[in-house]
């Protein structure tokens, strides 16, 4: 019976970790291409912490990081395109998740890969 209690937690788990990580249908995912042809006319924000955006960001970002978004939305207008990249690409989902919600953006895009398959100018 304890073993069934187990695996049932564990299942629990995995499943609620995967709907966190989930990307939400309104999150358009953007080619590297389709990238750089708008984000000068978006608002262009690093979900990276401090640490990881110093180390090298894309030309013109803004650094947000994932962890004070809640703290920060409002920075970010819902009237106008968002366009979030992280180092990977799952932070963003949460961030756009956030956006949405509580700040009530519609706009949402996010580079496919992150910023580590990013081969445009960035800033050091």
């Amino acid at each position: 019976m304890e073993t069934w209690l187990l695996i049932l937690i564990t299942v629990a788990l995995i499943v609620l970790l995967l709907l966190r990580i989930k990307k939400p249908k309104y999150l358009k995912t953007l080619s590297q291409e389709e990238f750089k042809e708008n984000y000068r006319k978006a608002q262009l924000i690093d979900v990276r912490e401090e640490r990881e955006f110093k180390t090298g960001h894309i030309l013109g970002a803004r650094n947000i990081p994932l962890s004070q978004m809640k703290q920060r939305m409002t920075e970010i207008r819902p009237d106008k395109p968002v366009y979030l990249y992280c180092q990977n690409g799952s932070r963003t989902v949460q961030a756009a998740k956030i956006l949405r919600k509580k700040r009530g953006a519609q706009d949402l895009n996010h580079l496919k890969g992150g910023f580590r398959k990013w081969t445009g100018k960035i800033k050091k």
